[in-house]
């Protein structure tokens, strides 16, 4: 006992001062620099976390929001959404294209532009923002235009090259870090993030009208990570991703036709619904949709006329072309790797030709049996047979027609054979008084 206190006892004190060095660290007003980051393609999750992380930031008093952008582009909505929070914000907003290898293509050329200081990693690149509709063709050029005067007036109001702003729309221009820094398209290139947060510390940026020093000096990053629900929507978007679930998703509620238990269909439905939302963000192309499907057709002719292998090998191709064809390629970032269809292929193949074949034969193979069983069975009238009503064969209810007779309710009947899921049946000669008596009563119950 008294080892118990002295231990609680030595606990308490060391939570106590464990307590008092962090109110004193706080005290000490080291400032915070809230991480965020764009990585992929710019969609409605992605708008709602940053708007929502800038938003937090102030509110928490952070010195900086820090927006880390690795992106192809995405929807022009979600990036207005995104660059009219950084344009409004009351916190500095540094932009930072990372890490090597990263870009800032066309949504993230606006995004980028429109934060209070922009800055590249090296062996980085910028631009390509030339607007495209959800077919992968270049917009009209009404939409061009909108877009045109909607990057130089962010590159106006951040001081930036708004003539190469311009170019990067209209001619889909696109430059490295060095160039970008070259043509005042940017402020800075550092090689992380600590460099980068040392290089701007002491600038004197624009927040909300008003002019706002950066005292960044032992700053502490911390990220502000995306919610596991708008993260796993956000995954989806991921054209190798939306490829696999709508292709399986609809294999799978195809197979449940073949080997009914809804397992298989119920996890193919799941599938298919969150491929939809992927697929209805992405340049989706109608000839590569057709293609996938038609891949299921091939399979399904394959099941039902087995040992020709034509219509699997079609399957195979259509299902390879499907995935190449999915996506216009001419859109940054927006296409399934052949490293991705080539083992969905191969499973398409094992699925279809082996488990589902294997498990058509198991469950006929099973059916065969229990019908054979059933034959010579006896059974009970649950309904009047005229000549189709219901009876109770093996504690189980059966739709049954009657070969000869019209047997009643309470009456007995004998299985003579299985049409389907329909028993026929014949009048029985009745068991003893009390055993019919006895199970009267029990189908009373």
């Amino acid at each position: 006992m008294v080892l118990r206190r002295a231990a609680l006892l030595a606990f308490l004190a060391t939570a106590c001062a464990a307590f008092g060095a962090h109110g004193a660290a706080a005290q000490s007003g080291s400032p915070a620099v809230v991480e965020l980051r764009i990585d992929g393609v710019v969609d409605p999750f992605v708008a709602d976390h940053v708007e929502g992380g800038i938003a937090d930031a102030a509110d928490a008093g952070a010195a900086a929001v820090l927006l880390t952008l690795d992106t192809p582009g995405g929807l022009d909505s979600s990036m207005r959404q995104i660059t009219q929070a950084i344009l409004n914000a009351e916190i500095p907003v540094i932009g930072y294209v990372s890490p090597q290898g990263a870009r800032a293509a066309s949504a993230g050329t606006f995004i980028l532009l429109s934060t209070n200081i922009a800055a590249m990693a090296p062996a980085t690149n910028i631009g390509a923002a030339q607007p495209v509709g959800l077919s992968g063709a270049v917009a009209s050029e009404k939409a061009v235009n909108d877009a045109a005067e909607y990057i130089v007036s962010i590159a106006e109001a951040r001081d930036r090259n708004a003539e190469w702003a311009e170019s990067a729309v209209r001619d889909a221009e696109s430059v490295s870090a060095e160039e970008a820094l070259q043509l005042d398209v940017i402020d800075l290139i550092a090689p992380d993030v600590p460099t980068l947060l040392a290089d701007v510390d002491g600038t004197t940026v624009e927040v909300a009208g008003e002019p706002v020093t950066l005292d960044l000096t032992g700053a502490t990053v911390t990220e502000d990570s995306m919610g596991f629900l708008a993260g796993f929507l956000h995954s989806l978007l991921d054209p190798n991703l939306a490829f696999v679930f709508f292709w399986l998703g609809l294999a799978f509620i195809v197979a449940e036709f073949f080997i009914p238990g809804g397992v298989v269909g119920t996890l193919g439905a799941l599938m298919f619904v969150a491929s939809l939302v992927a697929l209805g963000m992405l340049p989706v192309q109608l000839i590569g949709v057709v293609l996938l499907v038609a891949s299921l057709v091939f399979f399904v002719l394959e099941l039902l006329h087995p040992g020709v292998g034509l219509p699997a090998i079609a399957g195979v191709v259509c299902l390879v072309l499907g995935g190449l064809f999915l996506f216009d390629t001419s859109v940054p970032g927006v296409s399934v790797s052949p490293l991705v269809i080539v083992p969905v292929a191969a499973f398409a193949a094992f699925f279809f030709l082996i488990v589902v074949r294997a498990a058509m034969r198991l469950r006929h193979r099973t059916s065969t049996t229990r019908d054979e069983q059933l034959i010579g069975l006896e059974g009970i009238v649950l309904q009047d047979l005229h000549p189709t009503g219901v009876v109770q064969v093996a504690s189980e209810h059966w739709t049954a027609e009657a070969v000869r007779g019209t047997p009643r309710k309470g009456d007995h009947v004998r299985v003579v054979r299985m049409e389907g899921l329909k028993l026929k049946v014949e009048p029985a000669e009745a068991p003893a008084a009390a055993t019919a008596e006895g199970q009267r009563g029990g189908s009373q119950t």
